[in-house]
């Protein structure tokens, strides 16, 4: 991972849905990725100081200036990144939320004082520093404030490099966070090439933590090199997750809900449902129902409430999507509009005659079932009881999420317990709430985002023991 230096292009912001430029942006190099460090390490030690409770008054401060703004956030984010004008409202929400959550944090930040002979012992949960926090293009402002509030909870200075394609929310929130009343230097946001930038910012020995959402290649790449330096890193990375519809399940129920579990953001989501097991004793009841609810799922413009689909981000990751289908594997498909926008179907792919998915295997549906597609593309495969379906949804690299779909309480528990997974959710789709810890087993990631623990991520314990003998 090289960083270049000396060179500084500007990149084209194309709204995915119209395909129309909307605006130009700059792309740091190194040497401004190094200014930024500068700028974050001297502002480190005012900010730590703050007071807990006015550091909780300014970020309450911020959440308000985001809901002042909520309006031109999620519109940004639908020209931006080609969000639904409902996700994209949700999302501003979101950011304001989980501001706020963090906002009770500075003054709840406790140590601990231990029982020790000779004298008394005390901890201190102490900031790390600077923190560099690596953002993806599918959820640009929401996976940004993941990182962004406990840090800055917790005392530390933070930069943030947004994803090339999609930088132009996290550009307006530095700018909210200044009106908001934060100092200059405590929240920056740096955009540029993830080779050049990115890579920066884990190489540099100020930056003391990297926060990183995106790719299972490109987090083992970042761990890595974090390593060199025992660099302390969040990695939140792929995901294959598996939806389990048992026979005794509300079928009606499952089948409605699936859709949206993998197109959601038009499947461009780690969290997405894009595997559906089937207990075999209903799986031709199951597909029908599946494949007229996939046909229902309305796709459009993004700005139009009705729908629920917008477009993937870009040309690239279309013709990649793409790459996945086939005609002749396609079980079911939705529509989509023709015309200026990078559109792509919600498409159904059933698991052909014989196929074994605890087996090795190769061709067109095996690699569509194994692989993180990223787009609005699921298949679906049948199983023979508990057992079977434990050891398909186990049998992947990922374990970032998934969903358990049965009427018996007993196996919902023995199944998510089973299901090597971080965020499992039982007759529901539900990964994400700001409450609650979230993160993936396997190669889906490393340590925990959002919920009651986070603060734990952007500190260090310090141990002070006081002599009394």
């Amino acid at each position: 991972m090289g960083a270049l230096s000396g060179v500084r292009t500007a990149v084209k912001i194309v709204n995915p849905a119209t395909e129309e430029v909307i605006a130009e942006v700059e792309m740091a190099d190194a040497a401004e990725v190094d200014r930024a460090v500068e700028r974050a390490r001297r502002a480190f030690p005012a900010w730590s100081a703050v007071a807990p409770g006015e550091r909780a008054r300014l970020l309450r401060r911020f959440a308000q200036v985001v809901e002042d703004h909520a309006e031109e956030l999620a519109r940004l984010e639908i020209t931006g990144a080609g969000h639904t004008i409902g996700n994209a409202r949700w999302e501003a929400g979101n950011v304001r939320d989980v501001l706020n959550f963090y906002a009770g944090a500075p003054e709840r930040n406790h140590g601990r004082q231990i029982p020790v002979p000779g004298g008394v012992d005390v901890t201190f949960a102490e900031p790390l520093g600077v923190v560099g926090i690596i953002v993806p293009w599918n959820f640009p402002m929401v996976v940004m404030t993941w990182g962004v509030a406990p840090a800055l909870a917790a005392g530390n200075t933070v930069i943030v490099k947004p994803a090339e394609w999609t930088p132009l929310t996290a550009l307006r929130l530095a700018e909210l966070a200044l009106e908001a009343g934060l100092p200059e230097g405590v929240l920056q946001v740096v955009p540029g090439e993830g080779e050049v930038a990115g890579a920066r910012l884990v190489e540099h020995p100020d930056v003391r933590k990297i926060v990183f959402t995106g790719s299972t290649e490109v987090g083992r790449l970042i761990g890595a090199k974090a390593a060199e330096q025992v660099k302390r890193v969040t990695l939140e990375l792929g995901g294959k997750s598996a939806n389990i519809v048992f026979a005794d399940a509300d079928l009606d129920r499952a089948a409605e809900s699936a859709p949206m579990a993998v197109f959601d953001n038009s499947g461009q989501d780690c969290c997405a449902r894009s595997r559906i097991l089937v207990e075999r004793s209903v799986y031709d009841d199951f597909l029908p129902r599946l494949s007229q609810a996939v046909r229902e799922v309305k796709v459009g413009d993004p700005n139009d409430p009705a729908n629920q689909m917008g477009p993937l981000v870009s040309a690239e990751h279309r013709e990649r999507v793409a790459s996945f289908v086939t005609d002749a594997e396609v079980y079911a498909a939705g529509s989509c509009p023709d015309g200026p926008g990078y559109w792509f179907a919600p498409t159904v792919l059933a698991a052909p005659d014989g196929f074994d998915p605890l087996a090795p295997g190769s061709g067109a549906f095996h690699r569509a079932y194994t692989e993180e597609i990223f787009g609005p593309v699921v298949s679906v495969v049948p199983f023979d009881d508990e057992e079977h379906a434990v050891r398909i949804a186990n049998h992947t690299a990922y374990g970032l999420s998934g969903s358990i779909w049965t009427r018996d309480v007993g196996r919902a528990l023995r199944v998510a317990r089973a299901v090597e997974a971080g965020n499992l959710s039982v007759n529901s789709h539900s990964s994400v709430r700001y409450w609650t810890p979230f993160g993936g087993f396997k190669q889906s990631g490393l340590g925990r985002e959002l919920g009651p623990d986070a603060l734990s991520a952007f500190t260090e314990t310090k141990n002070v023991f006081i002599a009394t003998e």
